[in-house]
């Protein structure tokens, strides 16, 4: 069984420079729609700081909880048939929030219509990552690491940039902002469905042929499934790291468009939402798609230890600049643009190493769903600090605001020299 398992991967690696970018593409769009676009949406539909920042941070924990029912998607089909029905269920969930945003009570119909997107999301993420893991050997894995953070990070400067710069066109071009975002989710919904045709038909039966052949006794059993992750070595120290690595980050994503959106009696830049799409569709996809890139290569080449603490650095440091735009009070959209793109490039480079490590923590016999587990605190990580970023924003304003942004970032940095993982983990010829 291992043999043909090997064999088909092998045959698959050439393959994969297919499926992996188009799967990773869908798989960040409605995750950045959901997390940070509803943000822009909602901002720009009249609702306050600290609400946005609420109860947009608790749709995260749909990504919190999956590691509930990852076992079932272990356990239940295949990654390709599950990948394609969360996908199709997404988009059919788009559609109906373009049509509840022009309703007098859009606020929670939204919300709760996001809250699908959100559970299908999650689930679409297990499958997807489950799928990559099978189809893949580990030194592809690593090899495709960067390319996988790139068009994951490319779904999101699309989410961010090209759909935020077609909504702010319509918020120009129509009587009402409601209007203008209800055509704009319409549109998404429309490229979810054809994204999650692309997934099928460019994904190959051949992974899931081995999948459906593994042996029954290889299965193991639901709680065993939780408990077989947390007997894993340094689990709890490992566990707050992953808490920690995004702290900073994750007050940043809420608070950053409304930042860029708000008056500058009230501390923001008062950029348009189209300036602020351009910003994020053109510096932030440069950007990224560089430090996505050269982040998979760095660790690929050397090895996870020797890019950790770097990539901690080069995940929090460009928030310094956040604190200089906020204290000048710059109107220019070139400058705002400057500070995106470094902010986006060590985003995507940094990144890297905290998914090499996820799939560190995630090998055994059920990687998917400890996989899933692994992100499921991940998520936990981005949704707790977020909820309660717009309150602290509003009590002390995006200046101080920021330097605490830059802050946050200490914790990882500190707990990060006493993780224990191979040195060379990740590189590709190991």
């Amino acid at each position: 069984m291992n043999q043909q398992a090997d064999m088909i991967k092998k045959k698959e690696s050439n393959r994969a420079w297919w499926w992996v970018p188009s799967l990773y593409f869908t798989e960040g769009l409605p995750y950045i729609l959901v997390i940070s676009v509803s943000v822009i949406l909602y901002k720009n539909l009249g609702v306050s700081n600290s609400d946005i920042g609420l109860y947009t941070s608790l749709l995260y924990l749909p990504w919190v909880i999956k590691p509930l029912w990852s076992p079932i998607v272990d356990m239940l089909s295949t990654k390709r048939r599950w990948f394609f029905v969360m996908q199709i269920l997404i988009a059919a969930a788009f559609l109906l929030i373009a049509f509840s945003l022009v309703t007098d009570h859009y606020f929670y119909l939204s919300l709760a219509l996001f809250w699908m997107v959100a559970f299908a999301s999650a689930t679409n993420d297990i499958a997807s990552d489950g799928y990559y893991m099978i189809g893949l050997s580990e030194k592809d894995q690593s090899f495709f690491l960067g390319i996988r953070s790139l068009f994951y990070r490319l779904s999101m400067i699309t989410g961010q940039g090209l759909i935020v710069v077609i909504a702010g066109y319509f918020e120009s071009t129509m009587s009402t902002n409601a209007q203008a975002w209800s055509l704009t989710m319409t549109l998404v919904a429309g490229l979810m469905f054809v994204l999650a045709f692309v997934n099928y038909y460019g994904s190959s039966s051949r992974n899931s042929i081995v999948e459906e052949k593994v042996d029954a006794a290889q299965r193991i059993g639901f709680l065993e499934v939780f408990i077989s992750f947390f007997r894993k070595k340094q689990m709890g120290i490992a566990l707050t790291f992953i808490l920690m690595y995004r702290l900073g980050e994750s007050q940043l994503v809420k608070m950053a468009s409304p930042f860029f959106l708000d008056d500058p009696t009230v501390g923001g830049l008062g950029l348009s939402t189209n300036e602020v799409g351009t910003i994020y569709g053109i510096m932030g996809v440069v950007a990224l798609s560089l430090g996505g890139i050269l982040g998979g290569i760095a660790i690929s080449k050397d090895g996870l230890r020797k890019w950790m603490i770097p990539m901690i650095l080069s995940l929090n440091l460009p928030n310094l600049l956040f604190v200089f735009l906020a204290f000048s009070q710059s109107t220019s959209v070139i400058f705002a643009g400057i500070v995106v793109f470094f902010e986006q490039f060590g985003y995507g480079f940094g990144f890297a190493a905290f998914l090499m490590y996820l799939i560190y923590i995630a090998e055994g016999v059920t990687k998917t769903s400890h996989y899933a587990i692994a992100t499921g605190f991940m998520a936990l990580g981005m949704m707790l600090p977020g909820m309660i970023s717009g309150y602290i924003q509003e009590a002390i304003g995006y200046n101080y605001f920021f330097i605490w942004v830059v802050i946050a970032a200490l914790p990882a940095l500190i707990i990060a020299p006493y993780l224990k993982y191979p040195d060379s983990y990740g590189k590709k010829d190991q």
